[in-house]
């Protein structure tokens, strides 16, 4: 089911619940009709008051700059931010929506609405998707397979006697798992950057910034000139 029509048959399922159900306990009425013949005054609140209890608050005072603003290592930007580089703010947020933000000043009065900067493209999204799924479906199988090699079987004993495994392999293959788990454990501490990389060739434009991240040449001893040794006579 599309989730264009789980949208549909829900509303038509709530507008049947209100409208047309009479539960047992409602005396023959429909919620509508109990919730319409109810006496309990009611007290209406202003849409600009109530956007505000469904944001949080993560009481930080944060500063607006010519990049917008920086909430959870994130930029987010709006027009209204213009020329106001400098202005301190806090930020109001719904849990789980980030792509926009709430901005206010220190004093909670709401100066308007940031959106996340340089956002995914849709492509990208559904790329994520995928690798996301592929490796928790991954992570799922082998976390099954460890489980299963994890259990034990012993045999059955009618006395008091020391434990018998049933599930005993091979030193073989004892052997060949260990390695297993020990060559991931060493990928994981793998450090790719450690040994920098080789010099580039001179006639590359390389910035400065990468130059310095580069070993220095390693000297070529097969050209270096010959030193010899000078006698000196009287």
């Amino acid at each position: 089911m599309t989730f264009q029509a789980f949208t549909t048959e829900l509303l038509s399922w709530a507008t049947w619940w209100n409208t047309e159900h009479h539960p047992e306990s409602l005396h023959g009425a429909t919620p509508l009709q109990a919730w319409q013949t109810d006496p309990t005054p009611l007290r209406e609140i202003p849409a600009a008051d109530l956007w505000s209890f469904t944001l949080e608050d993560d009481a930080r005072t944060r500063t607006l700059t010519s990049h917008g603003l920086r909430f959870r290592n994130r930029s987010y930007l709006a027009d209204w931010m213009t020329g106001q580089a400098g202005r301190k703010v806090t930020v109001r947020f719904m849990p789980h929506h980030t792509h926009e933000i709430e901005v206010c000043d220190p004093h909670g009065h709401h100066l308007g609405t940031a959106h996340l900067a340089d956002q995914a493209t849709d492509e990208q999204l559904t790329a994520l998707r995928h690798a996301r799924n592929t490796r928790a479906r991954r992570l799922r199988a082998d976390a099954k397979a460890a489980e299963r090699l994890r259990h034990e079987r012993f045999a059955p004993a009618t006395t008091p006697t020391p434990a018998l495994r049933l599930n005993t392999i091979t030193a073989t293959e004892a052997t060949r798992e260990l390695s297993r788990y020990e060559e991931a454990d060493l990928t994981a501490l793998a450090l790719p950057d450690l040994i920098p990389p080789a010099p580039p060739s001179a006639d590359w434009a390389t910035p400065d910034s990468l130059k310095a991240r580069a070993r220095p040449p390693t000297p070529n001893l097969a050209s270096a000139p010959e030193h010899h040794d000078q006698e000196t006579t009287p």
